[in-house]
């Protein structure tokens, strides 16, 4: 029996014990004065509290014990001692284990050390761990693990508690943000008929009741539309999509947006908007506008600098920062140039995506300070309103941080006629593709508006200094484990 085997085999035969003596080792609930940070708040010597946790730490003194009972919010230690509770209690106690949940009600004091202490009067046992948790962080040096086992992961690392504390509170602050301007949150279907949008490979499922094939949505850009046609004029959602591509460091096929529309505003606007609202962010949740970015050993291996005013580059000048006849080439040259440059393109790439191809290449991933590149072609934006001195191009955004795309922005198209005509290009030969529920809203009109995506977990990246999008997400998609379904 290896030595993990024998201690689960230890913690059952206490569980049995317990059983045998009454004791109910899955406990009922138990009321308490709040949570820990809570007791710890409310102590005063003398006073009778109540608390509950998970058992972190154990200091055995003969009759006597020391013990730190942990929750989310913090640590309180806690004292039992043989002369309070009677050899009966005691007994029960040393039934009990590292990661076992305890419940106790005692009397406030100091130690000599200075340690604010719970001295247990009566305690309650409110959960047995059946197996034992990680001593430390090194219990869980297995990358997988850690999101695999994500309440292993919180339980013994505190950089990943950290992390996710940052994440919720963004998230909070992002919706008071926005309804503080004005913004209204919203819901829209997350099963959609047509998945649009955006273009991206969908999830698809079935309804049997009423014999639909349904999408998981991609994005929900012409929903929220909808509702500027009914006559909201400012209105975001935060919300899941999914689309059945790639995994990667940056790429999750579930992960979490906002979206927010303004009528009658330009993507000049939202640009603004954005920028005050990530720098309010950064200031709020990661103290500060200079972020850093670490190594594994806690090495600062980049500085960010959010301080404003944000850079603003058109999408062709870039470009030609990278290559100033690139717009004067062939499309033969043009593809000689990127085998130059190192950039990988492919044959049946249109001449558009070959610049894209570049742009992401040598201009989005060496960016990492903050760029709004705006102007960009028609092709790559079918939903933004053109240009109106070059109607090559639309009036857009696309932020650049830290080397990938944290925010689209575009002054939204809202001409029925060029919308279907655009959807019309992208879908090709698959007419059946068209949102016509979403044309036909916009026949009935639409003001003009400015529109916004924030990706909410690489803006969490950004601002936590994690390198990889698992790290930011509780539950990421893993692989199946091997022989799970043998």
């Amino acid at each position: 029996m290896d030595q993990e085997n024998e201690l689960i085999a230890q913690r059952r035969n206490k569980l049995e014990n317990l059983q045998a003596r009454g004791v109910a080792a899955f406990g009922a609930a138990f009321e308490t004065s709040g949570s820990i940070s809570t007791v710890r708040e409310m102590f005063a010597e003398d006073e009778t509290l109540r608390a509950a946790g998970r058992i972190t730490a154990h200091r055995d003194m003969g009759r006597s014990h020391f013990v730190d009972l942990r929750d989310a919010t913090g640590r309180m230690q806690v004292y039992l001692q043989t002369k309070e509770l009677g050899p009966d209690l005691m007994e029960i106690f040393g039934l009990l284990d590292l990661g076992d949940f305890l419940g106790v009600e005692g009397t406030c004091f100091v130690t000599k050390t200075g340690e604010r202490t719970l001295k247990v009067t009566s305690f309650q046992v409110l959960g047995k761990s059946l197996r034992p948790l990680p001593e430390k962080w090194h219990g869980l040096q297995d990358v997988e693990a850690r999101y695999r086992q994500r309440y292993l992961d919180l339980l013994t690392n505190e950089q990943s508690r950290v992390v996710f504390e940052k994440r919720f509170r963004l998230v909070r602050e992002m919706r008071r943000f926005l309804e503080d301007r004005g913004f209204l949150e919203v819901e829209t279907p997350m099963l959609q008929a047509v998945a649009g949008g955006a273009a991206a490979e969908p999830f698809r499922t079935h309804h049997n009741a009423l014999g639909l094939e349904l999408y998981l949505r991609i994005a929900p850009e012409l929903y929220l539309k909808r509702l500027l046609v009914g006559g909201y004029t400012k209105v975001f959602e935060l919300n899941r999509n999914f689309r059945n591509e790639g995994i990667s460091r940056r790429h999750n096929p579930e992960f979490t947006m906002l979206e927010a529309y303004w009528a009658y505003a330009d993507f000049e606007q939202m640009a603004n908007l954005v920028e005050e609202l990530i720098c309010h962010l950064a200031e709020t949740v990661s103290g500060g506008l200079q972020v850093e970015h670490k190594d594994g050993e806690g090495n600062v291996t980049r500085t960010i600098n959010l301080t404003r005013p944000w850079r603003r580059a058109r999408y062709r000048d870039l470009i030609r920062e990278v290559d100033p006849g690139w717009f004067e080439y062939t499309s033969e040259r043009r593809r000689e140039r990127c085998a130059e440059l190192g950039v990988e393109v492919r044959p049946q790439m249109a001449d558009y995506e070959v610049t894209q191809q570049l742009f992401e290449k040598r201009i989005e991933e060496k960016t990492f300070d903050p760029l709004f590149v705006t102007h960009c072609p028609k092709e790559l934006v079918p939903l933004a309103r053109q240009n109106a001195e070059d109607d090559s191009l639309v009036d857009v955004y696309e932020l650049i941080i830290n080397g990938q795309e944290i925010s689209p922005g575009y002054s939204e198209l809202n001409d029925p006629l060029i919308q279907r005509r655009r959807l019309l290009e992208q879908a090709g030969e698959e007419t059946q593709e068209l949102d016509e529920e979403f044309l036909l809203a916009l026949e009935h009109g639409m003001p003009p508006a400015g529109g916004i995506g924030i990706g909410i977990d690489r803006l969490t990246m950004l601002l936590t200094g994690a390198e990889s999008i698992r790290d930011v997400i509780l539950f990421p998609l893993l692989r199946p484990r091997k022989g799970a379904t043998d």
